[in-house]
């Protein structure tokens, strides 16, 4: 007689499975996390599509290109934290002269596209489509590209090349902004540019919006082109928004695309510390710069706990990790996998991909201790002690949590230190303590009252599909013939920093950041972005401009 008819069900369901079962059902629930989209052709612009491509495949195409991004690299347009208004610092007239350039360099686009100044330097282009009745796109890959990080004038010795040389060398784009980002608005230009001269016109129209102060928030530029846009064209207008991010890296032996379909928020706190000041000569135990020292390493010694949570941007790309990753352990495969569903396994999930310190905080809400002042003179105690911690915060948190948390710590420390504290505006002084303080901690923002981290686009949308396939078409067109190549998988995830599209979440609920760089390696910053020796290689910069072309003829045939 069967089993099941010889015992209670009771007991036959509490029988342990074979093994065979828990592998078919691990494989099972792990096929439907991370699915691949195939990579998208145009099929009503395939053959430009394809007469496109094999036109980059041409050395005097590639010459040309480099001559375009070395040109745009020449031109100094550095951006400086805390600019005041256009019109009031001369350090802004250096975006004149490039944006000259772009109407001379690029006349098939100012000849075709309308153009629309904002502020001074903010520039919007639109091509209107055909159809009026889609949606148009809005491509932002460009606004950060008129400008870049400074050049410290102590390091030009240690440039292979000088930052604003746009030398090429046969292989590589030298200088300040050749990767980060003037590639990408040339790029995209270099692309229409083209198009237009093998005389395409767009179904779906195609708005550009170009900013000229992304590295020091945005605050001159996108945040007056954003409300140029919303009073254009109206609440959630667009199909799709595409800016700045990441690209690909390698990850455990596999090509790993990130498109970050959020960005964390960001908030700082300024902790202001004051204890009586005197002569050096006479001491207390702790001087205010010993104090504030204390809260700061108590700070860092409490940082906010990191656990995946199912859902959420950096799950979404553990999922991936463990389903594609080559080298990822079978074991943290099946965690991974599971993780959604148990707490065991996403624990286990968490122990190996936290050995990784980016992975860890990418999910994390992170804090940094970035300035730290205190005393004028070597013989006089200091009264007054500032420190201001940079908060990152992850999509599951809030600026409200973080401030709260920070309140928590330091009221810890204070209340340790003998010291009173006002958070925020709230007395909170130990009343034990609050008579026999030998000084008090203020805790205020800094620089505003911060940013809630921005609302996450779905993966499930046609958008973020029809990205997903751009990207591998992308990838894989450019390394046609190449017999080595494995192909690159596409995952979700999300940007540590800000972008300009903190003002532009009306206008879509589809935001992007991405940039189809080549990264490198796992820590995800290749070409020397930010640092001595920029650059960019040629091929890159080509497969860059594959990305373009894919990304706008698929989007003006697809139904969004």
């Amino acid at each position: 007689m069967p089993m099941k008819e010889r015992l209670p069900n009771y007991v036959v369901n509490k029988l342990p499975r074979p093994s065979f079962y828990r592998q078919f059902k691990f494989l099972a629930l792990a096929e439907e996390q991370c699915v691949q989209v195939k990579p998208l052709l145009p099929s009503q612009g395939y053959d430009l599509w394809d007469a496109f491509n094999s036109l980059v495949d041409e050395p005097v195409f590639g010459a040309r290109a480099t001559s375009w991004l070395g040109e745009a690299v020449q031109i100094p347009t550095e951006t400086f934290d805390n600019m005041p208004a256009v019109g009031e610092d001369d350090r802004w007239k250096t975006r004149g002269p490039f944006l000259e350039w772009l109407t001379k360099a690029f006349p098939l686009v100012h000849a075709t596209l309308s153009r629309e100044t904002v502020n001074t330097y903010g520039l919007l282009y639109e091509w209107k489509g055909a159809d009026t009745t889609l949606k148009p796109i809005l491509l932002m890959v460009s606004i950060f590209g008129t400008h870049v990080v400074p050049v410290n004038p102590d390091t030009l010795n240690s440039w292979t090349h000088p930052p604003w040389s746009g030398h090429f060398d046969g292989e590589r784009v030298w200088g300040r902004g050749s990767s980060d980002d003037k590639s990408g608005v040339i790029g995209i230009l270099i692309t229409l540019e083209t198009l237009i001269d093998k005389g395409w016109k767009p179904h779906r129209g195609i708005v550009l919006s170009f900013g000229f102060d992304e590295e020091a928030g945005g605050r001159h530029g996108a945040s007056t082109l954003a409300p140029v846009l919303l009073d254009k064209y109206g609440k959630d207008a667009f199909a799709f928004i595409v800016d700045e991010g990441a690209g690909f890296v390698q990850e455990y032996e596999t090509t790993l695309a990130t498109i970050a379909i959020s960005e964390k928020g960001s908030f700082n706190t300024k902790i202001e510390l004051r204890s009586p000041g005197g002569h050096s000569s006479v001491p207390p135990i702790h001087t205010t710069i010993g104090l504030l020292s204390q809260v700061v390493v108590d700070i860092e010694a409490n940082p906010p706990p990191v656990h995946l949570v199912p859902g959420e941007p950096t799950h979404q790309t553990a999922v991936c990790l463990g389903e594609h990753g080559k080298t990822v352990p079978k074991s943290v495969r099946k965690a991974i996998a599971w993780s959604s569903k148990s707490k065991h396994a996403r624990k286990k999930a968490e122990h190996y991909l936290f050995k990784t310190r980016l992975f860890e905080m990418l999910t994390a809400t992170t804090q940094a201790v970035d300035i730290f002042n205190s005393g004028v003179k070597v013989n006089a105690l200091p009264e007054l002690g500032v420190a201001v911690v940079n908060h990152r915060i992850a999509t599951q948190s809030s600026v409200a949590e973080t401030k709260d948390r920070d309140t928590q710590v330091i009221r810890r420390i204070a209340h340790t230190l003998k010291l009173n504290l006002t958070a925020f505006g709230e007395d909170l002084s130990h009343p034990a303590t609050c008579h026999a303080a030998i000084g008090s901690i203020n805790l205020n923002p800094d620089g505003g009252n911060g940013l809630e981290p921005a609302p996450v686009a779905p993966v499930s949308g046609k958008p973020y599909q029809l990205l997903s396939g751009v990207i591998r078409a992308a990838f894989e067109r450019h390394r046609f013939g190449d017999d080595n190549f494995e192909g690159i998988i596409v995952a979700p995830g999300i940007m540590s920093g800000n972008t300009d599209t903190r003002y532009f979440w009306n206008l879509s609920s589809h935001i992007f950041r991405y940039n189809h760089h080549n990264l490198g390696g796992s820590s995800g910053l290749g070409s020397n972005i930010h640092t001595i020796n920029e650059h960019i290689y040629l091929t890159d910069f080509l497969e860059q401009i594959r990305f373009f072309v894919t990304l706008i003829l698929d989007a003006d045939e697809a139904e969004l």
